[in-house]
């Protein structure tokens, strides 16, 4: 497996699929259709996580969900330099990914466990003989912390599910390596759980070469971070995954900080 940085940095895999696609949809998050998913959300102590949490700075409301996600969510400085806003920016916070029976990406109506979703759109511009690099950014608060972690659980259920996944019209993902790590597990000392799926990004638009794609998520508490990097001529697996790291930390940085009990 590829070193990602602090977030993933063992052989974990636990799904290949060499079908040709399968990942997260749109501009950044995913879901499954349904909570029919074969695979069990993981199992602990309710009181269990990183983060020494205050009630009462956890959302409770639709509105409280999206303040905090407007405090938590990537900018482009999160990536680093020389990322900039793709438009439209913000996705439409009254729908959010889901993966149909057809292996199609499509954005639908949050499911009756999300209090509040947003992602974000980014990209590096095309310069010096490479091309354009699309990233994106997720933040999902859910109703509870269990509901967070069956979201973890079918993410991985639909790499299993769907070897081909459509993102879009004329893109796709495929050659997918996935994996998790809970807290403890390796060095993963970051979120309660964690998971990467990487592999090729084929757009019809750029003349369907592949090209490296990466995907974290984490979650943590009732909360869920995710990063996604779809990659363009002249860019490696490692300095796509570099970016995707460096979001991903600064999100899971920020989400500690807005609700952990102050001393």
């Amino acid at each position: 497996m590829r070193g990602y940085g602090v977030l993933v940095v063992a052989p974990l895999v636990l799904v290949a699929c060499s079908g040709g696609g399968g990942s997260p949809g749109g501009e950044g998050g995913r879901a499954s259709a349904s909570r029919g998913a074969s695979t069990a959300p993981a199992s602990g102590p309710e009181d269990t996580g990183l983060i020494d949490a205050d009630p009462a700075r956890l959302p409770a409301s639709r509105a409280d969900a999206l303040a905090f996600i407007g405090k938590v969510i990537a900018d482009p400085d999160s990536f680093g330099p020389g990322v900039v806003r793709r438009s439209p920016y913000e996705s439409d916070p009254a729908t959010w990914p889901v993966l149909g029976a057809d292996c199609a990406w499509q954005r639908k109506k949050p499911a009756s466990s999300v209090l509040a979703t947003r992602s974000r759109s980014f990209e590096v511009p095309a310069a010096g003989g490479r091309g354009p690099l699309r990233l994106s950014a997720v933040v999902t608060v859910h109703r509870t912390r269990e509901d967070a972690r069956w979201e973890m659980a079918e993410s991985l259920e639909e790499t299993m599910r769907c070897p081909t996944q459509q993102l879009k019209q004329g893109e796709l993902i495929g050659s997918l390596v996935s994996g998790s790590l809970a807290q403890g597990e390796s060095t993963q000392n970051s979120s309660e759980d964690s998971l990467i799926e990487y592999g090729q990004y084929r757009n019809a638009a750029s003349g369907g070469d592949p090209y490296p794609y990466s995907w974290l998520q984490a979650q943590s508490l009732q909360f869920t971070v995710a990063v996604t990097g779809k990659g363009a001529k002249g860019w490696t697996d490692a300095e796509i995954g570099a970016l995707t790291v460096q979001a991903q930390s600064a999100m899971l940085l920020r989400l500690k900080s807005a609700v952990e009990k102050q001393s």
